[in-house]
């Protein structure tokens, strides 16, 4: 919401300083996003006067000038063909900046012929359109003069972010009201004296109460459509408003000056009667914005019995918008319901300044009072002879009163405020507060509901930054942990993660239905998405993470390392919702590491990349990793997004499911735009066991065992469809007292390997009790071991 400070000041009788005014506007909740003054961008342009124009003696087009702005004649070569003699004008010195195109004037050389500056057109200083000259002043214009000064542009322009419930600040007069509640002036009395009008009102009805409640329309005859005063241009151009016509601009003015949009119609180009009513299927308009949209079923519509003219409450039609050769016109201002004119604007993905306004909250009670204001603006502006007022349709007036206790304002809002304080406050804000403390909401503020919200406009005039800060009560003795074992466990995770050297990444918790089929398709689609792109509840974390791997590795990364902690979100949860599972993501794509004298050429991620990650944060989540079975992707619900040879998961049994790892299909590779091979992980924490017995803060005691561990290699042959996993829990098993452990350190095919086999090479590592063992002990667990693995259809490679 844009304006300017003497704009303000027509509404806000107020001495203060513009940073006195810029303080407060931020303190009651209006936060200023910038100010800009005009004048310091025009500050090297002076009114100068042309004393002489010769021809340039190498350019049919140029002139040389001779100009006088204030200190002596310069020379200055100008194209402009209305340059001449006696004309005064508006000159750039050396040094000042161009504001349309940001050029720095300096003494230059123009085809052989100094010129030290510019003689300046409208379109050159960014205060309109015209090109076709050079600016021509008054005669009686004092040369020297600064331009910004002689022109009245010396009114900086104030940009407040106006937040959604505030529609009542979406006018000049809201935002002054806001201000002399808060103690910088007091507010002037609005001039809403209707116009006398003569002869019946225009013809109007509504056929949709729901989506029109008021319908209200006045009529003036023998117009004359032109320009606006420069007043009125110079306002609506400060806020970037572009002057069309004087009709068009009172009505923009009205809207930005008292936040009621209205719409002006060339009578002459309507048919029969102006109704609002419910748009058919198929229905088309021309929008004054140059646009055809095609209507639904139940949209709002302006239309007589020939046409539909306006999209009610959001933009008007091309056909019957007014033109210089307009004579008669109808002002409408009506009441549109908030709810259909959002549903409206989005479905037609439509924005304007009225509907921002009405999908808000325009005052139903203003409906009288801002038609007078605008056809006493036409008829000063344009002459022409109004009509009688046609009202069609009851608005909104329903009273909202409630009970209010001002000690609320310190319980609830923290700040004591004297009930009388308070009292003058509601009251300077438009609130009627009787002696019993029963509030009357005013009509142009519909964010009120409560007497919560009454407590929140007393915090904020009094002073948000008045209410001081009290700390919480501490209850005696060692507070109590408030983490849940949940939490616990995601922070150990995260922390074990970040060690490891990778990258928390935050992604969006919706994405396309593209990026859901990819993993199988989500169950959650959402009925208003911010996008086509987030549309879907996200059942997985991959997804995301592919997504920001991908823009990663386009914009030169070499390697990408990136996990997230969040939640996939699938079908089958209580009663109908989300089924919302805590899940770690992760995604290793590109290099693994960079080439090097030491690491040769780069290589990129593989299969057993992913699977250590996920037994490392396993591990870090207290998962009972020694016990986990490596198996396929078989089950999983996002299995086809898996290269089926070389990805897998890891299981407490055959049916629970604690991580998916590999790499990932190239078909899914390519749904999100990635070459080469990327290896992923999926934690599924919700899946982990939980700890038995208390959990603490304390470690338990590193007790080292008395003996050293002996370390034996065997090297097995074994069918190729015998798994390592599988060897491995088999001879691990063979003597639980004594095995610690067993692990694969390598895998061998070739020459000596009967073709259908491999020899698989084991370490497996005896902890001895209570004493050494013997050599005949050592001898005993060894073959327990060869017939463990027997049972796999291992044989000993000899």
């Amino acid at each position: 919401m844009k304006f300017t400070l003497s704009w303000l000041k027509d509404h806000l009788d107020t001495d203060a300083s513009l940073g006195d005014i810029l303080s407060a506007l931020t303190r009651v909740g209006l936060e200023v996003e910038g100010v800009e003054n005009p004048a310091e961008r025009l500050s090297g342009f002076r009114i100068a006067r042309v004393l002489t124009a010769e021809r340039h003696p190498q350019a049919d087009k140029l002139q040389v000038l001779s100009v006088d702005a204030g200190n002596g004649p310069l020379q200055v070569v100008c194209g402009a063909p209305n340059a001449r003699a006696g004309l005064v004008g508006v000159f750039g010195l050396p040094g000042a900046t161009v504001p349309a195109n940001g050029m720095v004037l300096r003494v230059a050389a123009i085809r052989g012929v100094e010129s030290n500056g510019m003689m300046c057109s409208t379109r050159e200083l960014e205060l309109g359109e015209d090109h076709d000259g050079i600016i021509e002043l008054p005669g009686d214009a004092t040369v020297g003069t600064d331009f910004a000064s002689y022109a009245q542009l010396d009114d900086p322009v104030i940009d407040v972010s106006v937040t959604p419930n505030r529609p009542d600040c979406m006018g000049v007069r809201g935002i002054a009201r806001d201000l002399a509640a808060a103690g910088l002036g007091s507010l002037k009395p609005l001039d809403a004296c209707a116009v006398a009008g003569e002869g019946a009102g225009p013809d109007v009805r509504i056929d949709d109460a729901e989506g029109c409640r008021a319908f209200y329309a006045q009529g003036v005859s023998g117009v004359k459509n032109g320009e606006s005063p420069e007043w009125l241009r110079r306002r609506l151009t400060a806020i970037g408003q572009k002057p069309i016509s004087a009709l068009v601009d009172v009505t923009n003015y009205v809207m930005i000056d008292l936040g009621r949009p209205l719409h002006v119609y060339d009578r002459a180009k309507l048919s029969g009667a102006l109704v609002a009513r419910a748009a058919k299927d198929g229905e088309e308009v021309l929008a004054l914005n140059g646009r055809t949209y095609h209507l639904r079923a139940g949209m709002t519509v302006i239309a007589d019995d020939a046409a539909v003219h306006d999209i009610g409450g959001v933009m008007g039609g091309e056909y019957s918008g007014v033109t210089a050769d307009t004579t008669d016109v109808l002002i409408e201002c009506a009441y549109f319901d908030p709810d259909a004119i959002a549903r409206t604007g989005q479905a037609l993905q439509l924005s304007s300044d009225a509907r921002t306004r009405f999908e808000r909250g325009v005052d139903p009670a203003f409906l009288d009072d801002g038609l007078a204001i605008a056809t006493r603006m036409v008829v000063e502006l344009c002459g022409g002879c109004p009509s009688e007022v046609t009202r069609v349709g009851e608005p909104p007036l329903e009273p909202r009163r409630y009970a209010y206790d001002p000690a609320r304002a310190e319980t609830l809002g923290g700040l004591a405020v004297a009930p009388e304080r308070q009292r003058a406050i509601l009251t300077s804000l438009g609130f009627t507060v009787d002696d019993d403390w029963q509030v009357t909401v005013p009509t142009w503020r519909p964010d009120i509901d409560g007497s919560a919200d009454l407590v929140e406009e007393v915090i904020r005039i009094e002073g948000i930054d008045n209410v001081p800060s009290v700390p919480l009560a501490r209850p005696a003795g060692v507070a109590t942990p408030t983490a849940t074992p949940t939490q616990k466990l995601e922070r150990r995770v995260r922390r074990a993660a970040a060690a490891r050297g990778l990258d928390e990444a935050v992604t969006w918790s919706f994405v396309s239905e593209d990026a859901a089929a990819a993993f199988g398709g989500g169950a959650w689609t959402l009925a208003n998405p911010i996008s086509e792109e987030l549309k879907v509840m996200r059942p997985s974390l991959l997804p995301g993470l592919l997504s920001a791997a991908e823009r990663n590795l386009k914009r030169g990364a070499e390697g990408v390392r990136l996990f997230e902690l969040g939640r996939r979100y699938l079908a089958g949860g209580k009663d109908g919702a989300a089924d919302e599972r805590a899940t770690l993501g992760l995604v290793l794509a590109g290099n693994a590491h960079t080439r090097g004298w030491r690491t040769g050429k780069a290589a990129a991620f593989d299969a057993f990349d992913a699977k250590a990650e996920a037994l490392a944060l396993l591990a870090a989540a207290g998962a009972p990793v020694d016990n986990l079975q490596v198996m396929g992707a078989d089950g999983v619900w996002s299995g086809e997004a898996w290269h089926p040879g070389q990805s897998g998961t890891l299981r407490l049994g055959p049916k629970t499911v604690l991580a998916a790892f590999g790499m990932l299909h190239p078909r899914t590779l390519k749904a999100f735009d990635l070459a080469g091979s990327v290896a992923a992980v999926e934690l599924y924490l919700d899946a982990i066991p939980a700890k038995r017995g208390a959990s603490g803060f304390m470690r338990t005691p590193y007790a080292p065992p008395a003996l050293q561990q002996v370390r034996r290699d065997f090297a097995f042959v074994v069918p190729e469809g015998v798994s390592a996993d599988a060897l491995t829990r088999a001879v691990k098993g063979a003597d639980k007292a004594s095995i610690v452990s067993a692990r694969v350190f390598d895998v061998f095919t070739g020459a000596g390997v009967e073709p259908g086999t491999k020899s698989v090479a084991l370490e497996i590592v005896l902890q001895p009790g209570e004493k050494s063992f013997t050599d005949a002990e050592l001898k005993a667990i060894s073959d327990k071991v060869v017939a463990a693995a027997a049972k796999q259809g291992a044989t000993l490679r000899g």
